[in-house]
């Protein structure tokens, strides 16, 4: 393990880490192997919306016929979700949030929720990443439609072509990987998340990083910044 690693994994997390970051990033990649490293949950909006649907409580029964309508979900369900979710023992140590708050009022009303918890101040991770490199790196997605590995073309594609090599489902480009829909989505993620990114930068608890390079040199950088923190 390189040394930013040991550094940063010497001490419990012991705060919410926020990934922020365009859509195609590398957020997800990289909230999910740093909540595995500090053995805390890695925590994303979507994973809450179908244990809450699948579980059937009032507030899956709330979101469910939205969600099939297309909609978005109301800010006061999904933060009622996060709120009920950050209160569980296993992220008493901390815990990672994948692409969450992704509104102004998402970031007030999580940072109020954050304060009555025993935790470190909470830090952002903004993933810096140019918009036509991320309409590149999107349009080249495969995902598999049974296990959700993430493959690209060009690069890493499966040994059978549209078989996935973890479990053998099916590798597909979803609809929403399109470059034309990308585009579109770029656009709604400036428009709403650029307050997000100054409500955390006037605050002092933002930090962005490089995210067009390999994922390996994003999660070293990532480390090293925790270990600073941990040492101050």
């Amino acid at each position: 393990m390189a040394d930013p690693q040991r550094r940063a994994l010497a001490q419990p997390l012991l705060r919410a880490l926020i990934l922020l970051g365009a859509p195609g990033a590398g957020k997800g990649t990289q909230a999910r192997e740093v909540a595995r490293l500090y053995d805390v949950p890695h925590l994303s909006t979507g994973d809450m919306f179908r244990e809450h649907v699948a579980k059937g409580t009032e507030l899956g029964r709330r979101a469910k016929p939205i969600m099939e309508s297309g909609k978005l979900v109301p800010d006061e369900i999904v933060l009622a979700m996060v709120e009920e979710r950050v209160a569980r023992k296993d992220c008493a140590a901390g815990f990672v949030l994948d692409g969450f708050p992704r509104t102004l009022p998402q970031a007030e009303r999580l940072e109020e929720i954050l304060a009555c918890l025993p935790l470190r101040r909470a830090l952002a991770v903004n993933l810096l990443v140019d918009d036509e490199a991320v309409v590149r790196r999107i349009a080249a997605r495969r995902i598999c439609n049974s296990c959700g590995a993430i493959y690209s073309a060009g690069e890493k594609m499966p040994r059978v072509e549209g078989k996935c090599d973890v479990c053998g489902g099916q590798v597909v480009q979803r609809p929403d990987d399109r470059e034309d829909v990308v585009r579109q989505r770029l656009a709604t993620y400036h428009e709403q998340t650029r307050p997000v990114t100054e409500f955390y930068r006037r605050r002092g608890q933002l930090l962005e990083l490089d995210g067009s390079r390999d994922i390996a040199s994003v999660q070293h950088e990532l480390l090293a910044l925790l270990a600073r923190l941990h040492e101050q």
